[in-house]
């Protein structure tokens, strides 16, 4: 899967290793619970309503808006 990540997507993965024992945040993490938190605000992207993924694509490119 990673090979295919790497050639398909030309992503890169880093593996984080755990430094501290306990509850840490990673750093940047509330931006992207932030950006979910948007989108859940919006009925029609929190439940699967629309049919087509480009009619979902496109409501998430609303509630960004």
């Amino acid at each position: 899967m990673l090979v295919w990540a790497r050639n398909v997507l030309h992503l890169t993965v880093q593996i984080v290793k755990r430094s501290e024992p306990g509850f840490v945040v990673p750093p940047r993490r509330w931006v992207v619970e932030r950006t979910f938190a948007w989108i859940s605000k919006h009925r029609r992207c929190v439940r699967d309503y629309e049919t087509k993924p480009d009619h979902h694509e496109a409501m998430i490119y609303i509630a960004m808006i």
